[in-house]
């Protein structure tokens, strides 16, 4: 047996009876800490030392050997002399902790939150009390200055809270309400800015049999956000206070009782190992994403696991049925997790080459939609080629929803060229008709949102605002927390289109930000507040100034010529242009051409302008960014 490791507090160790094992100094920690949070891959010791000390004395290499060696004997204390080690190995220029999945207590607790997300509420509960009780202190305690440590504990953190949320659901589920409130009120008290745990403590305060504390709560949480952050409460807030003023009997309804007795059913009828479990869980994972946040993230952690175990099994058209069910719509063009989606397509790949044209279409075609949509963003026309292939098998087969799915894919590969806003629009009237008519409500959903894009693209803001409020009431009636997002964004870019002065656009983008916080869609929330805002003073000739720290994401290398022109050093700018690389062809090609236009025309450089302009030229007359329904950079048409 092997040692264990604890990181959700002080870093330890203990031996396979439960005893402590003596690590010595705080060095001989930290190089155990540094090697947990490289999660088994090698950390050359040069890193080691660069992590450990700010001024490496000069025997720095020989020091970290020696506590290497130490923390081999401690670890595997009956290792033979001479003999390789099996735990903290050397790996070519450096070290690795070969460390299994259920020895370091942070990932178990990873893995229980997410076993948790598609649980039962009974069973969830089980886990989340367990899984929270392994916390000592603040993960990493000691080395909580640690650059090297910041990342790890953010995201513990964040997950630990989310997990407390998650159990107080679980308790409110099984009708635990008056026990969730201590721990809720605790909890609101040291993290007064989650409105869910707000929310939740209400609720469990009003299902106690408490509505006037309920009451007392909301308004409490109503007012902190007002005077600490100047903002309303969400729509969740502001609807639980309505319905417990009324006593609404929805309140004393317990859908998660429901599920808890249909899952517990579930659980009896359907033996553990049935393929049919592995289509129920791709089900639940599509109803996990649209809910978003937390659920989005636990969908996106899930979905490879149930891919790969049905590719185990040998059934390609278990496994096509699997990968296709997800159907979830996407509106934004760069991929929350590449490397996850590049996974998914290598596996729509491998199973689309052993299903048979003409016997298999139906799951061809979603395989097919699957490659497309997770090809967003990649070089390459593969992801065109299988949208337009899922699109005409759809229509060949008058499957409506086929059609949807493959129409998503074909809209995400829309963006190899400036000027298709028509041609999205069409896509987005398509998509509208056809799911109103078979209630596929979330790419009818979709469908408002893309005409909103290419409609904002065209000037034409009353229809768009038409299409985003209609997504709006779809959102608000089928509980889509997500659209709010985009549609927030779009009103945001609307106002700074139409002339809102400079610090209402500026606000207007900020808020907007706010909602993206804990949305679960880092490919879209990464460095596009900055680019708002960069877009907005430069088409409005303003300062392009910035915080030296500011995070741009992916779009740094477009951002650069004009922070350094706002600096007053245009030779570096000019030269920052030159080794510019050219914008991926997604909803923010026009944006992103437009600032490399308005760069090249401030140093000088003809042939760059040229370039851009003709990137341009398809777009004339439209609202140069504003297709991306998040940004814009301004009214001036794009000129040919």
């Amino acid at each position: 047996m092997t040692p264990t490791f604890g990181v959700l507090g002080p870093v330890v160790a203990w031996d396979e009876a439960g005893g402590p094992v003596e690590l010595k100094g705080p060095r001989h920690r930290a190089v155990l800490a540094r090697l947990i949070v490289a999660r088994g891959r090698v950390v050359p010791v040069g890193v080691i030392v660069d992590d450990l000390w700010v001024d490496p004395p000069a025997g720095a290499k020989g020091a970290v050997r020696t506590f290497v060696s130490a923390l081999r004997r401690a670890l595997e204390p009956q290792r033979a002399a001479r003999t390789a080690a099996r735990l903290l190995v050397t790996d070519g220029p450096g070290y690795a902790l070969r460390a299994g999945p259920e020895s370091v207590d942070a990932w178990r607790f990873e893995n229980a939150v997410a076993e948790a997300a598609t649980a039962a509420p009974g069973r969830a509960l089980e886990l989340l009390e367990e899984a929270l009780g392994w916390w000592r202190g603040p993960s990493y305690a000691e080395f909580a200055g640690e650059s090297w440590a910041h990342a790890d504990r953010t995201r513990l953190e964040e997950l630990r809270l989310s997990a407390v949320e998650r159990r107080a659901e679980a308790r409110l589920a099984v009708g635990l309400a008056a026990e969730a409130v201590p721990d809720l009120d605790a909890f609101v008290a040291e993290h007064p800015w989650r409105e869910g745990a707000w929310r939740l403590l209400a609720l469990a305060l009003y299902r106690s049999g408490r509505q006037g504390e309920a009451l007392a709560v909301l308004r409490r949480a109503r007012e902190l956000l007002a005077e600490e952050l100047g903002i309303d409460p969400s729509p969740q807030l502001t609807s639980l206070e309505t319905d417990i003023l009324r006593r609404d009997d929805r309140l004393e309804l317990d859908p998660d009782r429901m599920w808890e007795r249909a899952a517990a059913a579930y659980d009896r009828t359907v033996a553990s190992g049935a393929r049919a479990r592995l289509e129920s869980t791709v089900g639940l994972l599509r109803s996990l994403a649209v809910a978003g946040g937390s659920g989005l993230a636990a969908a996106r952690e899930q979905r490879l696991a149930t891919i790969v175990a049905a590719e185990r099994l040998g059934d390609p058209e278990l496994t096509a049925r699997v990968i296709g069910a997800y159907d979830v719509p996407a509106i934004w063009t760069r991929s929350d997790d590449p490397e996850q989606a590049a996974l998914i397509v290598a596996a729509a790949e491998r199973t689309l080459a052993r299903l048979s044209t003409g016997v298999h279409d139906t799951a061809r075609a979603r395989l097919l939609a699957t490659i497309a949509l997770e090809s967003r963003g990649t070089p390459g026309d593969r992801g065109l080629r299988a949208a337009r292939e899922s699109e005409a098998i759809a229509r060949a087969l008058d499957d409506p929803a086929l059609l949807a799915s493959a129409l998503n894919g074909v809209f995400m590969h829309t963006f190899h060229r400036s000027g298709l806003a028509p041609e999205r629009d069409a896509i987005g009237r398509e998509l509208i008709t056809l799911s109103a008519r078979h209630g596929f409500v979330n790419f009818e959903v979709l469908g408002h949102l893309v005409r909103l894009q290419a409609l904002g693209a065209l000037g034409d803001f009353a229809g768009a605002d038409e299409h985003a409020a209609a997504a709006d009431d779809l959102a608000a009636r089928h509980e889509r927390p997500l659209v709010a997002v985009f549609t927030t964004w779009y009103r945001a870019m609307r106002a700074a289109a139409t002339g809102a002065s400079d610090a209402d656009a500026e606000a207007g983008y900020r808020a907007a930000a706010k909602l993206l916080d804990g949305s679960g869609m880092p490919g879209l929330e990464h460095g596009i507040l900055p680019l708002a805002l960069l877009c907005l003073r430069v088409s409005r000739g303003l300062p392009a100034t910035f915080d030296a720290d500011t995070d741009w994401g992916p779009y740094e290398p477009w951002a650069r010529p004009h922070l350094l022109l706002a600096d007053g050093r245009p030779d570096d700018a000019a030269a920052a242009l030159r080794r510019m690389p050219e914008p991926p062809r997604d909803l923010l090609v026009e944006a992103l051409w437009s600032l490399i236009e308005h760069a090249a025309a401030a140093v000088g450089d003809a042939r760059l302008i040229e370039r851009a302009r003709a990137e341009l030229a398809p777009a004339a007359g439209e609202i140069a960014g504003a297709g991306s329904g998040m940004l814009t950079m301004g009214l001036r048409p794009v000129r040919a």
